[in-house]
């Protein structure tokens, strides 16, 4: 690899020479601009507008744009006096937990490499350090042409940093989400959930890039005058309303014969199932308690009820048994009375 800027990391007092190496490569695919009727390539010329003539690249300058139009030129010279203090160096600012920088900041990613044998040492140094604290490194430098942020972390044995966005360079979401509120039922988290533990896990080194093969194999069929092998089916079209739950449950049933596993019910359906469960025996324990308890208290209702009337009437009967007893002696008092007065009045 070759070396795209050399300069140093300032760890405090410790200076450690280095040299940035680009980390990524693109490998998308890229066409040609060609004149349909004959092929003929069309290409883009550099010309001055004042002259009219085509101006080579040794010849070409920056300038900066001024408000009212105005074009001031800026040559490489007057870009590297440059008063500052970033110019040739990537200056550590802090130490931060990893998951503090969001991930929308990042930008390009660079390997550092220690530049010489004596920055072997404070290289080391540093990589340990991160490595021992796990946290990253928030710095700034000046690179292409302007000064950026930037995260150094550690990977593998190599640090690397990456370039990142000014925090006023991140949009903000505003009319992104949608603007109704959208209720979604625990039926559907749960067939979610479940799509995502039957997709499980994935090695992104398998990944690779299908429409460049595609395009590939459409190049060399055209080339041998073969006809192109259709690769994939008719590509689905948006906007079509779908019923959601159907959905889910037909990409759960694909992710499983895909994995060669038997069908599945979720696993929060089936625990909610339980617990719904476990709840209505206790409730069923308790109406069946209440209503023996009604009922038990409604037959001593009924018995003393029965008891009270018995008792009601067996004094009545009483009653009335002591006043025919008394009127049946007082008939004989009476009639005893009048006897003796008869043998009195013979005599």
């Amino acid at each position: 690899m070759r070396s795209i800027w050399k300069g140093a990391i300032s760890f405090g007092l410790v200076n450690i020479p280095i040299k940035v190496f680009g980390a990524t490569e693109s490998h998308s695919v890229s066409f040609r601009q060609v004149h349909a009727a004959d092929g003929g390539r069309i290409r883009y010329r550099k010309v001055c507008e004042l002259e009219d003539i085509e101006v080579p690249n040794e010849d070409i300058t920056k300038a900066f744009e001024a408000p009212d139009g105005t074009t001031v030129p800026l040559s490489d010279e007057d870009l590297d006096s440059l008063p500052l203090p970033t110019a040739k160096t990537v200056d550590i600012l802090a130490f931060v937990p990893a998951d503090t920088i969001d991930p929308l900041q990042l930008d390009r990613s660079y390997y550092l490499a220690p530049d010489g044998a004596g920055a072997a040492k404070p290289y080391v140094l540093l990589r340990e350090a991160l490595n021992r604290s796990e946290k990253v490194a928030v710095a700034k430098l000046a690179l292409r042409g302007r000064e950026t942020l930037g995260m150094l972390r550690v990977v593998g044995e190599t640090l690397a940093m990456h370039t990142m966005l000014w925090p006023d360079e991140i949009r903000q979401p505003e009319g992104i989400a949608p603007d109704s509120n959208v209720t979604v039922r625990d039926a559907e988290l749960d067939l979610a959930d479940t799509l995502m533990d039957t997709l499980g896990e994935i090695d992104l080194d398998e990944l690779h890039d299908e429409y460049r093969e595609a395009v590939e194999a459409l190049v060399t069929a055209k080339l041998e005058g073969t006809e192109p092998v259709p690769v994939g089916g008719e590509p689905e079209r948006g906007g079509k309303v779908i019923d959601l739950m159907a959905a889910l449950e037909s990409s759960v049933k694909a992710a499983q014969e895909g994995r060669g596993e038997a069908e599945r019910v979720p696993a929060k359906k089936t625990a909610a199932k339980k617990t719904s469960a476990k709840k209505s025996t206790p409730a069923k324990k308790t109406t069946a308690r209440t209503a023996a308890r009604k009922t038990a208290a409604q037959s001593g209702a009924k018995e003393s009820s029965g008891k009270k009337s018995t008792s009601t009437a067996k004094k009545t009967a009483a009653k009335k048994t002591t006043a025919k007893t008394t009127a049946k002696t007082t008939a004989k008092k009476s009639a005893a009375k009048k006897t003796a007065g008869r043998k009195r009045a013979s005599a």
